[in-house]
């Protein structure tokens, strides 16, 4: 294991294309079991408000004040030698943070886990959302007005398995490398980040349907043995933060969702 750097925590809880509101709540609540597991205090930005469940355009225009404020957040606590912990409703707050690592960090591996490709861009085939364009946005492919700079060539996907044509096309041309889940997956992931610096994104519909509570539920996901297997494997590297998106505050039932077996499930990378 590397050694570690101090670790700050950061919630965000402004907007970022919702279409529910579990996702601020569920962001808090992650962040507060990380809290608990660490004894880190968490720092807020954003503030929550309700979806507006517009195009993602002007979802975008409405979210970029609290983004911008998210980007100035985590790009401090870098500078100031963190490894940074960020829980997020959304998947569209990478737009924010993934320029900033990109230029703090632009030889870091970032190992991104989802169901999803996230690699569209708004002349896309699939129908343009906030959401599924951000590796495209943080890499400058389309403008959002909040940076670009990431190189595709370090972005590991782990565990898409719902794509769009032109997510696959740039999978199929190299563009982006893409680990399937299946056996040997963490030692797959160990060669794939080959010695490099790590910044992990999460999002929980990666899992397995039934493990956590996300908008979206994708078969054949991850289970917590595979994810704690690969958070072992990242907690080999220096690890230069890692954010979690899309755990809902609640399942659909309305039973309470418990971040407690994801964050276990996380412990080698979220520990103090």
């Amino acid at each position: 294991m590397a050694p570690r750097k101090p670790l700050a925590l950061l919630v965000y809880r402004g907007y970022a294309g919702d279409r529910n509101s579990r996702g601020f709540t569920g962001a808090q609540l992650v962040g507060e079991e990380i809290s608990r597991r660490t004894g880190v205090t968490p720092a807020y930005v954003g503030t929550p408000r309700e979806p507006l469940k517009q195009a993602w355009d002007r979802e975008l225009a409405a979210a970029r004040i609290d983004l911008r404020a998210l980007a100035s957040a985590c790009g401090g606590l870098l500078d100031q030698g963190n490894r940074v912990a960020l829980t997020m409703g959304r998947c569209a707050t990478g737009l924010a943070t993934i320029p900033v690592i990109a230029a703090r960090r632009p030889d870091a591996c970032i190992v991104w886990f989802d169901a999803h490709g996230d690699s569209n861009v708004p002349s896309s085939r699939a129908e343009p959302y906030l959401g599924g364009m951000v590796i495209t946005g943080a890499a400058g492919l389309w403008n959002s007005g909040l940076g670009g700079g990431l190189r595709l060539s370090n972005v590991v996907l782990v565990g898409a398995r719902d794509l769009d044509p032109d997510e696959l096309r740039l999978i199929e041309e190299g563009k982006l490398k893409h680990l399937v889940l299946g056996p040997n997956l963490a030692e797959r992931l160990r060669e794939a980040i080959d010695g490099r610096p790590v910044y992990v994104h999460l999002d929980c519909d990666v899992m397995d349907p039934g493990l956590v509570p996300t908008e979206y539920e994708v078969a054949q996901g991850l289970t917590m043995e595979d994810l704690r297997a690969c958070a072992a494997v990242i907690a080999e590297s220096d690890v230069v933060g890692i954010e979690i998106a899309e755990f809902e505050a609640s399942w659909r039932n309305g039973k309470p969702g418990d971040a407690g077996p994801l964050i276990a499930a996380l412990e080698s990378i979220v520990s103090r």
